[in-house]
């Protein structure tokens, strides 16, 4: 029988991110009757070169938010594991949840295409397919922060999920059902989110190692040097409880809306701002309004390990630079291959069913984010 709570049963690794990569026995096999599951917007870098950046992120994090919206529904404590990718999302899911994943998915895609004109990819693979094919896919569990923990991944297998899912993508034919839109908790009130030290820099790093059985120390030693250069995670974190500034534009709330609802409404646009508005003073003079604000840090999801590293930290541009001729040396040594991006400022989605405990909030850099620095690193490809 399928175990579908084995997720949740994996043990929480409290030591550090260093610590966890240097002792394989913390990871185990993800059973091969579990899926990877692969949402992607076709063409993202063309739409973020368009200045559609702000609707890029808020298509990714409502494909999350549709998966765990049905989860919830149907299962309320069982855990999978997911990644946010500025320009998509993967998920790693038990077989009793595909089906019904993938409807919801396609549901979702349909209401995009109608609403943006994204095309979103959507599609899976077996595990046991990726380990016949000799990609690994192992996982831990690890406290990131004193509230939020996240999955570790080793391996080469979501790549080449993603990589296939990609290549033999087919549009869904199926019709949009509005009874399968689930995007309760959908938000994005937060103006860009700029480093509190003006001469820092927000940075956003997409890095994988050559080598699949390298990965382990590879990681392990760039987030050492990472530690070095910009001090702990928490120092570096992007998302800090005093330069959070509400965002109070009627054409954000309409952006938002477009993703989130099936049909636009102005009344959603009225009470959306209303809300806004009332919450700067819920957040500035309420117990609960500055415990929600000092939690947001806490659950930013700004580092992830799916087989690469993808992490969004600030940086004084001198430091950066230091760290990029480390990044450089590793990269003419063979051992790695890296797209970076510079910018401003950080942006921010959110997921909130409620701000005491239950909410989350999926961190890009602006100016493109993730997806600029994609570009890069498949630029190096085409040469590797």
């Amino acid at each position: 029988m399928e175990n579908i709570k084995f997720y949740n049963q994996l043990k929480k690794s409290t030591d550090t991110l260093t610590e966890l990569l240097e002792t394989e026995s913390y990871f185990s096999e993800v059973p091969n009757t579990w899926h990877v599951v692969v949402v992607d917007i076709l063409n993202s870098t063309q739409a973020v070169d368009e200045g559609k950046h702000h609707q890029v992120n808020l298509t990714a994090t409502g494909a999350i938010i549709s998966v765990l919206n049905f989860i919830r529904k149907e299962k309320q404590n069982i855990e999978v594991p997911y990644f946010f990718g500025g320009d998509g999302a993967t998920f790693i899911i038990p077989t009793l949840f595909l089906e019904r994943i993938i409807q919801i998915l396609d549901n979702y895609s349909l209401h995009i295409k109608n609403h943006t004109n994204f095309i979103l990819r959507v599609g899976h693979i077996s595990v046991n397919y990726l380990r016949g094919q000799d990609f690994g896919l192992k996982i831990a569990k690890h406290q990131l922060t004193n509230q939020l923990s996240i999955p570790i991944v080793l391996g080469n297998g979501l790549k080449k999920a993603e990589d296939l899912i990609k290549t033999n993508f087919e549009e869904s034919r199926t019709h949009f059902e509005k009874a399968l839109l689930n995007l309760e908790g959908m938000e994005c009130r937060w103006k860009q989110i700029k480093p509190i030290q003006t001469q820092k820099k927000v940075v956003c790093l997409l890095l994988d190692a050559i080598h699949e059985d390298d990965q382990r120390r590879i990681y392990k030693d760039v987030i050492s040097e990472m530690d070095r250069f910009f001090g702990t995670f928490d120092n570096r974190q992007p998302i800090k409880t005093t330069n959070l500034k509400l965002n109070f534009s009627i054409r954000n709330i309409w952006e938002e809306m477009k993703i989130s609802l099936d049909q636009q409404k102005l009344s959603y646009v009225f009470k959306k701002w209303m809300s806004t508005l009332i919450g700067k003073f819920y957040l500035n003079f309420s117990n609960d309004g500055k415990h929600y604000l000092q939690q947001i840090g806490q659950l930013s999801h700004t580092f992830m390990l799916d087989g690469m590293i993808n992490t969004v930290f600030t940086a004084e541009q001198s430091k950066i630079d230091l760290f990029i001729a480390y990044l450089n040396q590793l990269e003419k040594d063979k051992k790695i291959i890296y797209g970076i991006h510079i910018t401003h400022a950080s942006v921010m989605s959110c997921y909130v069913l409620d701000r005491k405990t239950k909410h989350s909030h999926f961190v890009d850099g602006t100016e493109g984010g993730y997806t600029s620095a994609a570009k890069m690193l498949k630029q190096k490809l085409k040469h590797v």
